[in-house]
């Protein structure tokens, strides 16, 4: 009997190291943030998933050697406006594999998703937009033709006007109401509120919108309603009014770029986002490491009183084009066009960035469009700025804010969500891997979609994206992240 124990251990050993898996990562520094592995480990992946991780060998139809490479789990950009494919290749060389518009949503989820299928190079999905809806019962509907180049922005934002600032009436917020509720049956991941661009959504407004969420069981993520320091309209003011129609109607809440809707606030900002989760509410936020933001000229965010507000000048306005500062005669033709155009806005310092960024609460979002360096750096960036450079976060916690909590938001309505953001074995086989000495972003405010360097490999879905830091041509392994009939 030991004898023929000893056999079928010998046995099964050997079968288990002559299995040949997909795929095999060799010798990389692991991490997994949600177990807080972080060692020297061998990854087997077999049809789109992470099937071993092993201190032994083990054998792949094909091997990359990551030997001296941190392999983690790829980025999750929460907050991407440019969906086309020019800005899917600079996140992929800043090591993402999944990049969402949930800040705003897009006008048309179906036709979003379906222009997308088999023409994606990372994950994407989207919100449901408040914005649009609002826009289309007023008369004045968003255009609906699938994303192009220099979509981001101008597609998702309505022009200052009647559809943004006049109040709705219990009729026409009923009728906003039902388009987002056809909008998440067709695959919205949340409520997406820009309530900045839509000043004419009351109080009694917003907090409908935040009941819908709740009811659906999707959270909604908010870009507030007003910045600055000015009062009334303060971004403490916007900051308690999102927090408080969370508490009243149990909706999940998730806060976008709060470096730059509270700037010298951001801390305060960010104690109030620490004061509801103690008290049970489950509000998040996300930051970018950049002084600048990027919106559209003509949009309501821009209506009387916004130097005030801001607390900024026209000067401090940009063309990304053309690096134009704007004077007042410029500001005034621009803002009164009925053509979009994106604007840089410098309204930040260094100095806040720099507390906020490493904050335990702030996970990192970039608010990508093309014109910005954020659409093609922002991680790369975070991780030779803050953990090679300033050394105010540890590799781990940097992964952690680009991977884990991400995932963790979008999980709780979103099922799938869970097997990504984690280097496990049976999580998706979304994972980046990286020289940690080198990466680097490359985007500047001149050159905005210069790629990051760093990025050696990415796997998309199991699929091998970049392969020794080049991109592989003809390759679109993106799948569409949709909540499941059963999270609805």
């Amino acid at each position: 009997m030991r004898i023929f124990a000893l056999c079928l251990i010998v046995v099964l050993s050997a079968a288990s190291f002559a299995q040949q898996y997909d795929l095999v990562l060799e010798g990389g520094r692991v991490l997994d943030p949600e177990t807080g592995l972080d060692a020297v480990r061998n990854v087997g992946i077999n049809g789109g998933k992470i099937a071993r991780i092993s201190a032994g060998a083990l054998q792949g139809k094909k091997t990359i050697a990551a030997t001296g490479l941190v392999v983690a789990p790829g980025f999750i950009d929460l907050h991407q406006h440019g969906q086309d494919l020019d800005s899917q290749r600079v996140k992929a060389f800043d090591g993402v594999t999944t990049a969402l518009e949930l800040e705003i949503g897009v006008p048309d989820v179906t036709q979003f998703l379906k222009a997308k299928e088999g023409h994606s190079l990372i994950h994407y999905g989207t919100a449901a937009s408040h914005v649009a809806a609002r826009a289309l019962v007023f008369g004045a509907p968003l255009p609906a033709a699938p994303i192009t180049n220099h979509a981001g922005i101008p597609e998702i934002l309505p022009k200052s006007g009647p559809a943004t600032d006049q109040h709705a009436t219990t009729e026409q917020i009923e009728a906003i109401k039902k388009r987002l509720r056809a909008e998440l049956d067709a695959g919205g991941l949340a409520v997406g509120m820009g309530i900045q661009y839509t000043p004419g959504a009351t109080r009694h407004e917003v907090i409908e919108m935040f009941r819908l969420a709740a009811g659906r069981g999707v959270p909604v993520y908010t870009h507030m309603r007003s910045f600055g320091r000015v009062e009334p309209g303060s971004a403490i003011e916007a900051t308690g009014e999102v927090i408080g129609a969370a508490t009243v109607t149990g909706a999940s809440l998730h806060i976008v770029h709060i470096n730059s809707t509270c700037g010298a606030d951001a801390p305060e900002c960010l104690s109030m986002v620490e004061g509801a989760r103690a008290h049970g509410l489950d509000v998040t936020t996300e930051a970018y490491p950049y002084i600048a933001g990027m919106t559209s000229i003509n949009s309501a965010l821009f209506n009387s009183g916004w130097q005030e507000k801001l607390g900024i000048a026209y000067s401090d306005l940009v063309l990304p084009d053309t690096g134009e500062h704007l004077t007042k005669q410029r500001f005034d033709e621009l803002h009164n066009s009925s053509v979009t155009r994106a604007i840089l806005t410098f309204s930040n310092t260094q100095e806040l960035v720099d507390k906020v960024i490493p904050h335990p609460l702030v996970m990192i979002a970039s608010d990508g469009a093309i014109g910005h360096p954020r659409n093609a750096g922002t991680f790369a960036r975070v991780l030779a700025q803050y953990v090679r450079g300033k050394q105010t976060l540890t590799l781990m916690d940097a992964v952690r804010k680009m991977t884990l909590m991400p995932a963790q938001v979008l999980e709780r309505s979103t099922p799938s969500a869970r097997m990504k953001g984690r280097l496990q074995e049976g999580a998706d086989a979304d994972i980046v891997i990286f020289d940690p000495q080198t990466i680097s972003d490359r985007s500047t405010y001149q050159s905005p979609m210069e790629p990051s360097v760093g990025v050696q490999y990415l796997v998309v879905g199991g699929t091998i994206l970049i392969d020794q830091g080049k991109l592989v041509p003809d390759v679109f392994p993106g799948r569409a992240i949709v909540r499941s009939s059963a999270a609805r």
